[in-house]
């Protein structure tokens, strides 16, 4: 790796990174102007190709990657932003097959560098953050390669993300759910006001199906604004039946009948793939040529998005997922039931588990304690990474034993002895435990 890289990537990281950091509630430190600033002075970068954007609590990345997938089986170049990264900052910034390069990289740095400079030192709307820079700088990169679309996943909220600076041809909001109440508020409306900031006057919405509260802000702020809505149907979907690393089913839409043969394998995203189905009619329905049922198929069967229910070994089999709350947690159990044939889950189970401080580790725990066996607690890199006795005493109060280890490394090694060659290890908490799960061992399951 270059040393222009790393330093560029120590550049970047050198603003305030709200991801590392505790995120304040305080809206002044969320001011969009400087973001739209920093793209008046780049040429409006953001506004040079069509473009999704998706906010939600869960399943936007997922949701994301499978719409971005289809697009480039219809013929699009097609940019894709996601936030966070598994293992490399690179990962958040792909177009077509490839991730952004280490020269591109330096190339877009060196070319926003003088303007934040310049922006920072006049500070009229406050200092740019780590994450405002990548946004500005993935809207710079895909407009420098002339994509067709861009795909857009919110990074936290909505209504005062830097994402949320674009003028969509179509929103997305996934599923709600509590997270974030430090920055988002404390109960579903409230959260789901922050989600629905994305939606743009008379642009068409699509959403999962939600709660109550949820859908009546949806429903509301659409109305306000006439904005077309679509609520993602799940209930014309067969069961899934699991084959050679996929994970197929049928989902009725409004024009077609559509054979899933999805390669990711959490019951979950049934819902997702459902979204992203209902997203890609609602494009059909604007004219957008080339989304028909067998690029439809063909893209989502070809959908890259590592760490959620991913088997990367067997022997014992080691599951990582990228689980971070009860609801999320509760959904890897039911993904257990189904790849494993509900009764046929390989013992020992061990668990391990990293969080991130913010997280609800009790609710988690009240999940996942009962499924496994065994249970290895550890700590990520991250800074937001949770002390390992906190989250294991989320277990320990539930009368199980936790073995504790001081890395993800450690704490792999230690629970493939305890699971043996017949056994389950299974990665969850956060997607950084996932990530650095795949750094260490990479995918040796593959098909």
């Amino acid at each position: 790796m270059k040393a222009e890289y790393h330093a560029a990537l120590d550049w970047l990281y050198s603003f305030v990174d709200y991801e590392a950091g505790q995120r304040p509630r305080d809206e002044s430190r969320y001011d969009l102007r400087r973001v739209k600033l920093f793209l008046e002075r780049l040429g409006n970068p953001h506004l040079k190709a069509r473009t999704v954007h998706i906010a939600g609590s869960k399943g936007k990345g997922s949701t994301a990657a499978m719409i971005f997938a289809v697009l480039r089986e219809a013929g699009y170049k097609t940019g894709l932003y996601t936030s966070p990264h598994l293992i490399e900052t690179y990962e958040r910034f792909k177009i077509g097959d490839h991730f952004i390069g280490e020269d591109e990289f330096i190339v877009e740095v060196q070319k926003l560098k003088p303007i934040v400079a310049e922006i920072n030192d006049q500070a009229r709307y406050g200092e740019l953050t780590t994450f405002e820079i990548m946004t500005v700088l993935a809207f710079d990169y895909f407009a420098n390669n002339k994509v067709d679309w861009q795909v857009i996943e919110v990074g936290l909220g909505g209504r005062l993300d830097a994402t949320n600076v674009v003028e969509p041809n179509l929103s997305i909001i996934t599923t709600i759910n509590l997270e974030h109440t430090d920055v988002l508020g404390d109960t579903i409306k409230e959260i789901a006001s922050e989600k629905a900031g994305i939606i743009k006057a008379g642009v068409p919405v699509v959403s999962a199906p939600q709660g109550e509260d949820a859908t009546g802000v949806i429903r509301s702020t659409c109305h306000k604004i006439a904005s077309p809505l679509r609520v993602a149907s799940i209930e014309a979907m067969t069961r899934s039946s699991f084959n050679g690393g996929f994970q197929m089913f049928n989902i009725l839409g409004r024009h077609n009948i559509y054979d899933i043969k999805l390669p990711l394998l959490g019951t979950y995203q049934r819902i997702n793939c459902a979204v992203a189905v209902a997203a890609l009619e609602a494009l059909i329905d604007q004219g957008v040529e080339g989304i028909t049922k067998e690029t439809v198929e063909r893209g989502l069967s070809r959908t890259d998005w590592p760490g959620r229910f991913q088997v990367i070994d067997r022997g014992p089999l080691v599951i990582v997922d990228g689980a971070h709350n009860p609801a999320s947690s509760m959904e890897l159990v039911n993904s257990l039931d189904a790849f494993l044939d509900a009764d046929m889950m390989p013992h020992p189970a061990v668990l391990v588990i990293a969080a991130s401080a913010d997280k609800d580790v009790t609710g988690m725990a009240e999940v996942l304690a009962p499924v496994f066996d065994e249970f290895v607690v550890t700590r990520t890199r991250h800074p937001r990474g949770m002390d390992v006795k906190i989250l294991g005493r989320a277990f320990e109060e539930l009368g199980r034993k936790v073995n504790y280890t001081s890395t993800t490394a450690e704490a792999l090694v230690f629970a493939s002895q305890l699971a043996g060659s017949e056994g389950l290890v299974c990665v969850t908490g956060s997607l950084f435990a996932v990530g650095e799960a795949l750094e260490i061992r990479p995918n040796r399951a593959a098909g």
